[in-house]
């Protein structure tokens, strides 16, 4: 399977993509979407890379994997296509960060494509998923390409805000040096952990861009459409 990786990417990440486990991920892939529907589409795995260089990450999110759902994935977690009713747990997150940043925000798309473009790398652990299986693909070892990309960040860059949202990511993110980076942690934003009080009030839109500004980075416009 061609893989479609920034060149950037591709560079920083080459001693990963040589390895044979991740030769096997790739024609375990190639088989899954030539017999099942999966997602998102094929061009779009590596869309997180692709909208977010290396260079411009300055916030890191981490998910589960893809939506599982027709049209609904376009490679960025937490994201849908345009024209694709908003999830709940994204709709959280937009609730969130209205109260946050103290504005009324009614958006009419969960595409995050302008957060992407800004320097947030949109980051699932698995970076595909069967139609209607929701981890259906996170027995292969996509989370060891993951893993190996949180570490990069981690020990080549400095000043990063990773935010991570529930157990999951909370392990996900154990080995991010934390005395070069924010990491910022809370409850899950699906309805489930939100209202349970997990999520709602962490302020992790704010606090960000104050850590981003604190240390003469360009902030996040989180709210941009563009």
């Amino acid at each position: 399977m061609q893989i479609n990786l920034n060149p950037e990417w591709q560079s920083i990440l080459l001693d990963e993509i040589q390895k044979p486990y991740f030769q096997d991920l790739m024609e375990f892939v190639d088989e899954e979407y030539k017999n099942h529907t999966c997602y998102p589409p094929k061009e779009l795995i590596f869309a997180a890379f692709n909208y977010c260089t290396f260079k411009d990450v300055k916030v890191v999110i981490i998910g589960q994997d893809p939506y599982h759902g027709k049209g609904e994935a376009n490679g960025l977690c937490f994201s849908v296509n345009d024209g694709v009713r908003i999830p709940p747990s994204l709709r959280n997150i937009f609730r969130e960060l209205s109260d946050d940043l103290g504005t009324i925000f009614m958006p009419v798309s969960g595409n995050l494509e302008a957060w992407a473009k800004q320097g947030v790398l949109l980051l699932n652990a698995s970076l595909t998923v069967r139609e209607d299986n929701p981890n259906s693909h996170k027995h292969l070892k996509w989370n060891l390409f993951t893993d190996d990309v949180i570490q990069k960040i981690s020990e080549e860059k400095e000043h990063v805000v990773f935010l991570l949202w529930g157990n999951f990511a909370h392990k996900k993110g154990l080995k991010i040096d934390r005395n070069k980076h924010l990491v910022l942690e809370s409850g899950h934003p699906s309805p489930m952990s939100a209202n349970q009080g997990k999520w709602f009030g962490n302020k992790h839109f704010s606090k960000t861009n104050a850590y981003l500004k604190q240390n003469g980075i360009k902030t996040i416009d989180w709210i941009s459409a563009d």
